[in-house]
């Protein structure tokens, strides 16, 4: 039996299908929370890892279902693609040694403030 659901996230519709134990969740899907500034990024992470969730790198996490989510912010990316390769390329070494992204941290690297 296929059982439906239908919900919001962030105001955008969503259908849900239960197709069976035959199809396990993945990262194949996964779900992006970009993030205003620190404080909503710590928010959402504490939620997102609470009651079982893992954390996992760079700004990804599993929900306590096993749902995939990355935690992220436009500021992040302003690091990470910015116009000085060689900062961009510091922030991105500091990422992967992120689990929940910092963007103080990020904003260093970029910079070269060690």
């Amino acid at each position: 039996m296929v059982l439906v659901v239908n919900f919001r996230i962030f105001g955008r519709p969503f259908i849900g299908l239960n197709g069976g134990p035959q199809f396990p969740h993945s990262e194949a899907i996964s779900f992006q929370i970009p993030c205003k500034d620190q404080s909503e990024i710590d928010k959402y992470w504490e939620l997102l890892t609470a009651d079982g969730g893992s954390e996992s790198q760079c700004g990804w996490l599993k929900d306590k279902f096993g749902i995939s989510w990355q935690v992220t912010s436009p500021e992040m990316m302003k690091y990470l693609g910015g116009s000085d390769a060689q900062g961009a390329q510091r922030a991105t070494q500091a990422m992967l040694g992120m689990k929940k992204i910092i963007l103080k941290e990020l904003q260093d690297a970029y910079l070269g403030n060690n």
